[in-house]
């Protein structure tokens, strides 16, 4: 825990707080240490910027996912173009 805070710029606190609002769930190791992936790091970096500017805690967690849940909308949108740009046309009948 110690390790990823200190590579996000924050506080152990406030990774348990981004786990208590349901933002990052990180793993946990054989010794019950919480593991996270880079992934969650970056989460919690976003995160802690939207808090840095002002943002309350659990605003900040609703923006991150919802910013989260749009790109993936987005990517997906993108695929669908993609594979109806390489089908073929219905034929006329």
């Amino acid at each position: 825990m110690g390790r990823a805070a200190e590579m996000t710029g924050t506080t152990a606190g406030f990774l348990r707080a981004l786990g208590e609002q349901g933002l990052i769930t990180p793993l946990r190791s054989g010794g019950g240490h919480r593991r996270f992936s880079r992934y969650q790091l970056r989460i919690a970096m976003r995160a802690r910027d939207l808090v840095d500017q002002g943002t309350a805690i659990e605003a900040a967690c609703r923006i991150v996912i919802l910013e989260d849940q749009l790109e993936e909308a987005l990517r997906i949108n993108e695929q669908l173009r993609r594979s109806q740009r390489g089908q073929k046309p219905a034929a006329d009948t």
